[in-house]
Parts: C-alpha cells; structure tokens; sequence
C-alpha cells in the first residue's frame, strides 16, 4: 500500500527558517512509489476533436516521463525526484469526457476518479499538490522549500504547454492562499481566433512542442559568460513572470563583477551591487561549488523571515514558475541553464548591508554559454 501523503507542515514559518539554518540533513529514508497510486480505472486518451483542447498533448509536453525510470520529465525537479501529484477536472470542450482524474506521468494515462462537480468551466483545471515524502527522503528539514519551487515549475510547464497548443491565456493560481493544493492551472479550450498576448510570455516567444520536449536542465558546469541581450531577456522574462513579492537580480562575474537587474528602460541592466557574489552564492547553496564558475546566476529574492504561510508558499510557487519561463528564455539564446532551490543562511540583503531577514535568495538560475558535455568533446 502506498505511504500516506504529507499535508503542509503544521508551521511552515518553522520549516523554512530550519530549511535556511545550517543545519544537515540526516540519512536518507525511503522515498517511496515513484508516483501516486490513483484509485480510479485508467482511461484511453481519445482524439482531440475539433476545436477541443487534446488533453493527452498538454500532458505529454508539460509532466509525462519520457523514460522508463521517470527522471526525465519537461518540468525539473531538486534531486529527480518529483514530489508534485496532478488531478485533473475536465469540463466540456477537451478530448477527456468531463470528469475528474488522477494522472499518472510515468505510464502517461489518466485514472477516472468520478463525475465533474457542478459549475465546472469549459476546459482542463490541474490541481497541484506533492507527496512530500519524496523530496524528503533524500533533503530532510530542507524539503518544503523545493516543494513549493518545484510545484510552481510544474504549473510553468503546464502553462507553457497550453500556450504551445494555442490557448490563449491559461489561468494560473499561485496566489499561496491554499495548503492543498497549493496551485491550479486552468486552460480553457483553444482559442480559434489563434493564441493571443500573453503578460508573462509574449507571442513573439512561444514556445513550440518540440522546443517543450528537448529542455533539460544542464549539468554542471556552466562556464561562459552570457551576452548582455541574453541576460537581460533572462531577467525581464523572470521579472515578468514572478511579480509581487520577489526581486530580481544576476550575480555576474568579471570583468566588472557585481550584482544587475533589469533598468527603469526595460532596454538595459542596471547595477546595484559591486563586487563578487558567486563564491557565497555557492556555499550558500549547499557547497555546490561548481556555482563559483557559472557564467551568471540569476537569483529570486524576497521571503522575509516574518512572512506567514501563505506569504512563503506565493512566493516559492511564483519563484519556481517564473525560473521555469526564465530557463526557456535561456535556451533560447543558447544558454545552458540549471535551476537551483537549496538555499541555506542565504540572507543577500544582509550580505549587502540592508536590514537582517528581509531579502534572502528564495530560488535561482544558473548560466552559462557551454555546459559540460560541450566541455567534454572540445
């Protein structure tokens, strides 16, 4: 029988500040099934008819494992481990009969759970949640935090994929209100008049299927310098994308090295930071120290450390869908990007000399114009 799922933590204030300590995990424990064990029957995709939004392609390019393990998937995850659990509620007007289903991203198929509840919109509406034994079983205290990264990474996905199918604005909920599900996306059928502008992905931007189905995350190390075009794109699409509550900045290395973000123009970057930041930034981050070399690290800043629940789970969903968007930013101008959540004593503000707890680094990017492989056969 599969283990029960975690809920939230009963002071989610408590975990991330031990999260944040020094503090080290301790040994691993069992992570459990790979995948929730819905309890309904599983159910064919059936065709997409005209006009419907095709439930199995919007799957297919945002969560399904596209191997046998289930590691590789569209939407990153700390350690592989993908702790996020999908379940749908279909309305009129996609290629599922209207229902509610659990979806299972290694097998790609759905299970039947029961009927629609009453007032259900047109369209598909994923309810995100996580297993949250997964990630701890290998991060321990240091878990909640990339649950929350990785379930707004999970509703980017979801959101790029209906832009990529034609949608024209799917409703994305990260408002951090709700402890289960944390998150939602709604995408309504396509829209026949074609996609039209989006606030957090402009048209000249969409992504395609293919483009959807070869991300990865690259592996360590990411040497190179990005250009500055490629850089500012990176952070005006983060910016963009994670409103509200988060700063956003890039920690560049020499010749002039420092801290920029995005100018009052919009057309250029700014600096508000001089000197070196990567050295810290990696021994904040888990003693990853290959972080030190990266070609520029994009960081999330924000969460103080008296923010409340619902403050800390809007902020980390909102950091984990805007890197998301900001990694295919990346590859689109040929930059090798990798996301990073484990943050420890990472309190920038006060690095910086501004108030104690205000401004710790909630999530980051790390780039760089080659990437390990490439540095293996040059």
């Amino acid at each position: 029988m599969e283990h029960a799922r975690e809920e939230n933590p009963p002071d989610l204030v408590a975990a991330l500040a031990l999260a944040r300590s020094p503090q080290r995990p301790g040994p691993g424990t069992p992570a459990g099934a790979a995948v929730r064990a819905w309890p309904g029957p599983p159910v064919a995709f059936p065709e997409a008819g005209p006009g419907d939004l095709d439930v199995q392609a919007l799957l297919r390019l945002s969560l399904a494992a596209s191997d046998g393990s289930g590691r590789l998937r569209p939407a990153p995850s700390a350690g592989a481990l993908h702790p996020v659990d999908t379940e749908l509620t279909v309305g009129a007007g996609c290629s599922l009969p209207p229902g509610r289903y659990g979806y299972d991203p290694l097998r790609h198929r759905a299970h039947r759970l029961g009927p629609q509840p009453d007032g259900t919109p047109p369209g598909v509406t994923a309810g995100l949640s996580v297993t949250a034994r997964r990630t701890v079983s290998h991060y321990g205290h240091r878990a909640w935090p990339l649950l929350l990264l990785d379930t707004g990474h999970a509703a980017a996905a979801l959101y790029l994929a209906a832009r990529a199918l034609g949608v024209s604005e799917p409703e994305v909920r990260l408002d951090g209100l709700a402890g289960n599900p944390p998150a939602a996306v709604h995408i309504p059928p396509p829209d026949r008049r074609g996609p039209a502008h989006s606030a957090r992905f402009p048209k000249s931007s969409e992504p395609t299927p293919a483009e959807l189905l070869a991300r990865r995350s690259a592996p360590p190390p990411l040497p190179g310098v990005p250009s500055q075009e490629a850089l500012r794109a990176v952070l005006a699409t983060a910016a963009r994308a994670g409103t509200g509550d988060l700063r956003w900045c890039a920690a560049v290395g020499p010749p002039r090295p420092g801290l920029v973000e995005p100018a009052a123009d919009g057309a250029t970057l700014g600096r508000y930071a001089a000197g070196e930041a990567r050295p810290t930034l990696a021994a904040w981050a888990a003693g990853q120290a290959w972080i030190a070399d990266a070609g520029a690290v994009l960081l999330a800043v924000g969460c103080p450390t008296d923010a409340d629940a619902p403050h800390i789970r809007r902020a980390h969903l909102r950091a984990g869908f805007a890197v998301h968007l900001a990694h295919v930013t990346a590859r689109r101008h040929g930059l090798a990007a990798r996301p990073v959540g484990s943050w420890q004593q990472a309190d920038l503000g006060a690095a910086l000399g501004a108030a104690p707890g205000r401004d710790w680094v909630v999530h980051a990017l790390a780039l760089g114009t080659r990437h390990a492989d490439e540095e293996n056969t040059t």
